[in-house]
C-alpha cells in the first residue's frame, strides 16, 4: 500500500508539472512509475497517439519530459517564469523507445552567490518555474537557503540579544550570501522584520516543492559566525574578529566562535532545532566556516580539530547528518591550503560524511591537486558566470571534455555532477550541457550542439547549427574569470583599459555567428532571441573598446587628425545607445526589470525604496573594493549609469580636442565618482525602449556599425 501511494504521488507530480508548463501537454503525455535498479532512470516512447513517460520517481519523470520537449518538439523551457513555454502547433510522436540512466546519484545546483546576484527579490511565482527547471534538468540536490535569517532571528534572541540588534547585525536583502558565509556583517542592513516574514513563508513552499520532486534540499548549519555583540554577552567565549574582507571598514567586520567552546554546540542545537521545527530536514546542511577568510590559525591540528568538533556538533543533534562542503576556498587560497592543511581539515570529518563541491572545475580540479579529497566524496562543478556578469563566457566544450576524464579517472568518490555559477544571466546552454552529462544519453557532441539550435529556433535550422557549432567550437572556449565584463561596464580611464575587459574569442567568427543567425527568416521562439541579444551586444560592446583604444592612441600620440577622433567620439555614444537599444528586447537584460522586483517585494513606499537600494548598489559599487564586480551591460543600467560615466570620459576628450589643453583625468575622476554614490540612492528612470522586432534591430544595428565592427575583426586595420 505504501509503495503503491509513494507510485500515485510521483506520477500526481510529474503530472503537475507538465501542467504547469502547458495544459496542452496533458491530452499528450502519461507518466507512470518503473523499476529502477540502482540508478534513477526513465523510458520515453509512443503508443497510439499518447506519450508515455516513465520514471522511477518523479524527478526522473521530469527529465523524461525534457527530453521530449527538448528533442523532439524543439522546445526550450526558460528559467523564468514569465517566459511561456510554447509547444507546437502538433505534438510529435517519439519514433523509438528510449531508455536513459543516471551516471552519477547527486545532481547538484546553485552557489550561495546566486542568491545575491539573481534571485533575492524572487517571489513563489519566480521560484516555482525555477524548480521545475531543476527538476527537468535533473538536479536532485539544490542548495535552498532562503529565508534562514527568521531561524537566526529566533536563536540570537534565546542567546540574549534584542530583535534590533539582530536584524543590525544582518546585511540588507541583496548582500545575505556575503553574511552568510561569514565575509561581511552589518552592510546595508538593518534587515526589515517584513522581509524576515515573507523570506520564511517562501522558504516552506520551496522546501515543499522540492521535497515533492525527490530533491534533497541542502538547508545550512551553524559554521561558527556570530555577532559582536555575543562576544559581550559571553566575555568567557572563544570569539575571534575574522580577517578583513575585500577592504570593508571595520563595523562589518564578522566575528568566528571556536569550535570547541561549549558555546558551539549550544548555538548548534538551537538552530537545527529551531531550523527542523520551521523546515523540517533532509539531514544534508551546508557548513562554510572560512569562506574567502584567514582561520584563527593554519596550524593543521587547529584545523582537523575546527572540523572534528563541528561536525561532532552536528550529529549530536541530527545523527543522520551529513556536511556539504563548498570546496571554493581550496582553490582561492590554494597557497595558504598546502596538502597537509587541506589534509587535517578535510580528514576531520569521519570518511563519508562529508561532501566536497569541487566549486570550479572547468579551470582547476582540486580533486586532482588534493589526492581526491583524502577519500571524501566530491561532486564535479561547472562554476561558468562570477557576479551574474552579462558577457559571453564559459569554456563549454574543454569543460565537458575535462567531466568525462573526470568519470572515467576519479574513481567511486566522484558521486556527482554540479553547477556553481554565481548568477543566472540569461543564457542557459552551458549548465543544461553540464547537466545533461550526468545522463546516458549516448549522443556526442555535434548531436548536443545541433539538437540545442533546433530548439533554440524552435524547429529544424540549419542557420542556427551552423552558428551553434561554430559558438561551441570556437567561442565558449573563454575561462570564466572575476569582473568580467564588456569595456561599456567598466570605469573609463585614459589610455588604459580593464584587463577583465579584453576580447576572448575570435571577433571573426562571433560576428560570422551573428550574421549566420541574421540570416533566419523570422524569430519565434524566447532562446533564439537571446541568441540574437547575447552575441549583437557582445560584438558591440567590444567594438566599443576598439574605438576607445584607438581614440585613447590617437590622442596620446599627439595626432591632428580631429575629424577622425570626432568621429570615433561619435561612433561610440552611438554603440552604448544602441546596445542600451538592443538589451530592451529582453526583460531579463533590463535594469527595469531587476528594479522592479525589488520593488514589488516591499509593502510600503519606504520598504520599495530601501529594496531598490540594495538592488541598485549590488550591481554597480557594491562595497568595499567591489566596485563593479556585479556589472551587466543591462538596458537602462547602460542609459542611467554606464553612459554617464562614459560622458565624463567623453566630454573631457572633447574639450582637449576644442581647447588644445590636456585632458583633465582629474576632473573626470571627479564626475564619475559622484555618478556613482548618486546612482544607488537615487530613482533616477531605467525604463527599457523596447521595440518587438529583434531580428529587424539586430540588422539594422549590424548594418549602422559595420565599420566599428571591421575595426574589432580585423586588427591590422587598427
Amino acid at each position: 500500500m505504501i509503495a503503491l501511494m509513494g507510485a500515485a504521488h510521483d506520477v500526481i507530480q510529474a503530472r503537475a508539472l507538465a501542467g504547469r508548463l502547458s495544459p496542452r501537454l496533458a491530452d499528450k503525455v502519461a507518466f507512470h512509475l518503473v523499476e529502477g535498479d540502482s540508478a534513477d532512470v526513465f523510458t520515453l516512447e509512443s503508443r497510439g497517439d499518447t506519450v508515455f513517460i516513465g520514471g522511477n520517481n518523479a524527478l526522473s519523470m521530469a527529465v523524461g519530459l525534457n527530453r521530449y520537449l527538448n528533442r523532439y518538439c524543439h522546445v526550450t523551457v526558460s528559467w523564468y517564469a514569465d517566459v511561456p513555454v510554447e509547444l507546437p502547433a502538433t505534438l510529435p510522436a517519439v519514433p523509438r523507445r528510449e531508455t536513459v540512466r543516471a551516471r552519477v546519484p547527486q545532481r547538484f545546483f546553485l552557489n550561495y552567490c546566486t542568491y545575491g546576484y539573481t534571485m533575492p527579490f524572487w517571489n513563489w511565482c519566480d521560484w516555482e518555474r525555477f524548480i521545475d527547471w531543476m527538476a527537468l534538468n535533473g538536479v536532485n540536490m539544490p542548495l535552498a537557503i532562503t529565508g534562514q535569517e527568521a531561524v537566526w532571528l529566533n536563536v540570537w534572541r534565546q542567546m540574549g540579544m534584542t530583535e534590533q540588534e539582530v536584524r543590525k547585525f544582518f546585511t540588507g536583502p541583496a548582500y545575505l550570501p556575503w553574511h552568510r558565509m561569514a565575509n561581511i556583517d552589518a552592510w546595508c542592513g538593518p534587515l526589515p522584520q517584513e522581509w524576515l516574514d515573507k523570506q520564511a513563508r517562501l522558504q516552506q513552499l520551496i522546501l515543499e516543492r522540492e521535497r515533492a520532486l525527490n530533491m534533497r534540499p541542502v538547508l545550512p548549519a551553524f559554521a561558527g559566525h556570530v555577532p559582536r555583540r555575543l562576544k559581550e554577552l559571553y566575555p568567557d567565549a572563544d570569539i575571534k574578529a575574522m580577517s578583513a574582507w575585500d577592504d570593508f571598514a571595520e563595523p562589518y567586520r564578522t566575528y568566528f566562535l571556536h569550535s570547541e567552546d561549549p558555546l558551539y554546540a549550544t548555538i548548534q542545537r538551537l538552530f537545527l532545532e529551531e531550523q527542523t521545527r520551521m523546515y523540517g530536514t533532509d539531514h544534508i546542511y551546508g557548513i562554510d566556516p572560512f569562506n574567502e577568510m584567514d582561520p584563527p590559525s593554519f596550524e593543521p591540528q587547529y584545523l582537523h580539530d575546527v572540523s572534528r568538533h563541528i561536525y561532532e556538533s552536528l550529529a549530536a543533534v541530527d545523527p543522520q547528518a551529513e556536511w556539504l562542503q563548498m570546496g571554493w576556498f581550496l582553490y582561492y587560497q590554494r597557497r595558504d591550503y598546502t596538502d597537509e592543511r587541506a589534509r587535517a581539515m578535510l580528514t576531520g570529518v569521519p570518511q563519508g560524511r562529508m561532501t566536497m563541491l569541487d566549486y570550479y572545475c572547468e579551470y582547476k580540479e582540486m580533486w586532482r591537486d588534493l589526492d581526491g579529497f583524502y577519500g571524501q566524496p566530491f561532486i564535479w562543478c561547472y562554476l561558468g558566470n562570477f557576479g551574474g556578469n552579462s558577457n559571453i563566457q564559459g569554456n563549454v566544450k574543454a569543460a565537458g571534455e575535462r567531466l568525462e576524464r573526470a568519470l572515467a579517472q576519479a574513481g567511486d568518490n566522484l558521486v556527482g555532477i554540479g553547477s556553481t555559477l554565481e548568477g543566472l544571466d540569461v543564457q542557459q546552454f552551458p549548465y543544461e550541457y553540464i547537466l545533461e552529462k550526468a545522463w546516458d544519453f549516448k549522443k556526442n557532441e555535434r548531436q548536443v550542439v545541433d539538437e540545442l539550435a533546433d530548439r533554440h529556433a524552435g524547429r529544424y535550422s540549419p542557420a542556427a547549427r551552423r552558428a551553434w557549432r561554430a559558438l561551441f567550437d570556437s567561442v565558449l572556449c573563454i575561462r570564466p574569470t572575476t569582473f568580467n565584463g564588456p569595456l561599456p561596464c567598466s570605469r573609463p580611464m585614459l589610455g588604459k583599459e580593464n584587463r577583465h575587459c579584453a576580447v576572448r574569442y575570435d571577433a571573426a567568427t562571433l560576428l560570422t555567428v551573428w550574421d549566420t543567425l541574421l540570416e533566419q527568416d523570422s524569430v519565434t521562439t524566447d532562446a533564439m532571441t537571446i541568441d540574437l541579444i547575447w552575441t549583437g551586444r557582445q560584438l558591440l560592446g567590444d567594438a566599443f573598446g576598439v574605438c576607445k583604444h584607438r581614440l585613447d592612441s590617437l590622442y596620446q600620440a599627439g595626432s591632428r587628425d580631429k575629424a577622425h577622433m570626432r568621429a570615433l567620439i561619435t561612433e561610440m555614444r552611438m554603440l552604448l545607445d544602441d546596445m542600451d537599444r538592443l538589451n530592451a528586447e529582453h526583460p531579463y537584460c533590463t535594469a527595469a526589470k531587476w528594479i522592479e522586483q525589488a520593488r514589488d517585494l516591499g509593502d510600503t513606499p519606504a520598504m520599495k525604496d530601501y529594496y531598490e537600494m540594495n538592488a541598485r548598489r549590488l550591481i554597480t559599487t557594491w562595497g568595499g573594493d567591489l566596485n563593479d564586480y556585479a556589472c551587466r551591460n543591462w538596458s537602462g543600467l547602460l542609459a542611467s549609469y554606464y553612459v554617464p560615466r562614459w560622458e565624463a570620459y567623453l566630454k573631457q576628450m572633447e574639450r582637449a580636442l576644442d581647447s588644445g589643453k590636456p585632458f583633465d583625468q582629474d576632473a573626470m575622476r571627479r564626475k564619475i565618482d559622484a555618478i556613482q554614490q548618486a546612482w544607488p540612492i537615487g530613482h533616477n528612470s531605467v525604463t527599457a525602449r523596447r521595440g518587438g522586432d529583434v531580428l529587424g534591430l539586430c540588422r539594422e544595428l549590424r548594418r549602422r556599425h559595420d565599420a566599428a565592427l571591421r575595426l574589432l575583426v580585423d586588427p591590422s586595420s587598427r
